[in-house]
């Protein structure tokens, strides 16, 4: 009884480390999803800005030209 006891905490042990181990290899590929999702966000956000400075540029060119006299 003693030695089956004694097995018994041994797989219990043994399962409930093993299944942390499981559970962080399933949150590494989670945070890979979320870096993706994080470079997509700021070259979303990059090409927006670089949109805005070009048409800021094509609104102040067209401010010029109306400006100079014919």
């Amino acid at each position: 009884m003693k030695k089956l006891l004694t097995l018994l905490f041994a797989v219990a042990l043994t399962f409930s480390l093993s299944s942390v181990s499981f559970a962080q290899q399933d949150a590494g590929t989670a945070d890979k999803k979320t870096e993706t999702k994080k470079e997509e966000k700021a070259e979303k956000k990059a090409a927006k800005k670089k949109a805005k400075k070009e048409k800021k540029e094509q609104k102040k060119d067209d401010a010029a030209s109306k400006d100079q006299p014919k």
